[in-house]
C-alpha cells in the first residue's frame, strides 16, 4: 500500500506527515516483510557466492 494512500486513510493532510509519525513502524514491518520473503524466495548466501 502506497503512502499516499495510509495519508489518505488516516487522514493527514500529505504523506510527508504520515512518514513522519510512522516511519519507526513502517520500516520494522517492512524488513520483517523482506527477510519473510527472502526465507521464502530468496537466495541463500551460499548459493549466491
Amino acid at each position: 500500500m502506497s503512502i499516499e494512500t495510509i495519508a489518505d486513510l488516516v487522514g493527514h493532510s500529505g504523506a510527508s506527515v504520515t512518514e513522519e509519525v510512522y516511519r519507526h513502524q513502517l520500516k520494522s514491518v517492512i524488513t520483517t516483510g523482506a527477510e519473510t520473503m527472502n526465507a521464502i524466495f530468496g537466495v541463500s548466501q551460499e548459493q549466491s557466492g
